[in-house]
């Protein structure tokens, strides 16, 4: 059975307004959204933009370090690696944070948006007691401005870092 929006109870008004646009359109599609016919801007939604720079650590698998599309930055997840060698940063959770930010802003730049800009980080560490060291790096970092967040422990990360941050930004 196929899955959609409207067999789930999701969105079904719009199962119906699409069907109703397009007689041939029985189930939901993104289409509706981009050939709106409210009027609203048709976007490329198959466009995307890569992002590299060297003053971040490239990928360390088959991934980018971000991805613009439709006016957002979707940064993959940063670590405390040092841009030039690709080591760890030596110390504790402290200077890890330091270093998973100077990379994180490096990305963000390099795409040309800014950290005023980041609208929801997430944040993965190895130990949740490391949260008050984190925490006071993060708010040095970001300043006034305060993007949505989640925090989460994992049981292990890239190259057994402390720390990783993702986040998202308007362009």
């Amino acid at each position: 059975m196929l899955l959609t929006p409207a067999r789930l109870g999701i969105v079904s008004h719009l199962s119906r307004s699409a069907s109703r646009l397009n007689p041939k359109n029985r189930l939901w599609s993104p289409t509706f959204f981009v050939n709106n016919p409210l009027g609203h801007q048709r976007k490329n939604m198959s466009q995307i933009q890569i992002v590299s720079t060297p003053n971040a650590p490239s990928a360390i698998g088959p991934y980018q370090q971000a991805i613009k599309a439709n006016g957002f930055v979707f940064v993959s997840g940063c670590i405390p690696l040092e841009p030039t060698s690709m080591e760890i940063v030596p110390g504790e959770i402290t200077e890890q944070t330091k270093q998973v930010f100077k990379n994180l802003t490096a990305v963000v730049e390099a795409s040309g948006s800014s950290l005023d800009k980041v609208v929801k980080t997430t944040v993965f560490l190895k130990s949740m007691n490391d949260f008050a060291a984190m925490n006071e790096v993060y708010a040095q970092t970001f300043g006034s401005h305060k993007p949505a967040r989640s925090a989460v422990e994992v049981s292990r990360l890239p190259k057994d870092v402390l720390v990783e941050v993702e986040c998202i930004a308007l362009e």
